[in-house]
């Protein structure tokens, strides 16, 4: 009981810290990186479609990335929802690729950027704890129901709170990481 509790408990914070990676691969930097993209969905035929799916990427340059559509009738619609997001870039199309030069970072913008990600950070730690108060409470019924014993409910609570330590604790160095290649100039 208590390790199915605990393993239920590490697959949940584990998907908490892969969320946060992508959040933090969505935040752009001074370099291209064809992360930045992850989250747009394009209106491909009416039919909202990640960006993944209807173009490859490449970046010749540090600060471009070229998108190849797979489908060049899709092109216009791809360009708008480059041009809508909120990555701050003006992409244009020559027929075949879309050119997107990512701008120079200002000191405001990657401010604000580092607020962006902590907040993404608190959002992950925020979840880690959930689950951990969600597999605090199953312990707590388990030894009040009298499946398990007190001594292994507190040392299931122990293991529960390690866990919880260990994955707020990668969140932690990830948002450090990520500061540090933002403030790279």
């Amino acid at each position: 009981m208590i390790d199915e509790t605990l393993f239920e408990a590490e697959e949940k914070m584990e998907k908490a810290v892969e969320v946060a990676k992508e959040d933090f691969a969505g935040i752009r930097t001074g370099r291209a990186n064809p992360g930045m993209f992850n989250k747009l969905l394009v209106d491909y035929y009416g039919a909202p479609t990640p960006l993944q799916q209807l173009a490859s990427f490449q970046t010749p340059e540090a600060r471009t990335i070229l998108v190849n559509p797979f489908d060049k009738g899709a092109m216009h619609e791809i360009e708008k929802t480059l041009r809508d997001s909120n990555l701050g870039i003006n992409p244009s199309n020559d027929g075949h690729v879309i050119r997107c030069v990512m701008p120079i970072l200002t000191e405001d913008r990657r401010k604000e950027y580092i607020k962006l990600a902590h907040t993404k950070a608190e959002e992950a730690r925020v979840s880690i704890r959930n689950v951990r108060r969600k597999g605090k409470t199953d312990l707590d019924k388990a030894v009040k129901d009298g499946e398990v014993g007190e001594d292994d409910g507190s040392r299931g609570e122990k293991e529960l709170d390690a866990l919880t330590k260990r994955y707020v604790d990668t969140v932690d160095t990830l948002l450090k990481g990520k500061e540090t290649e933002l403030l790279e100039v």
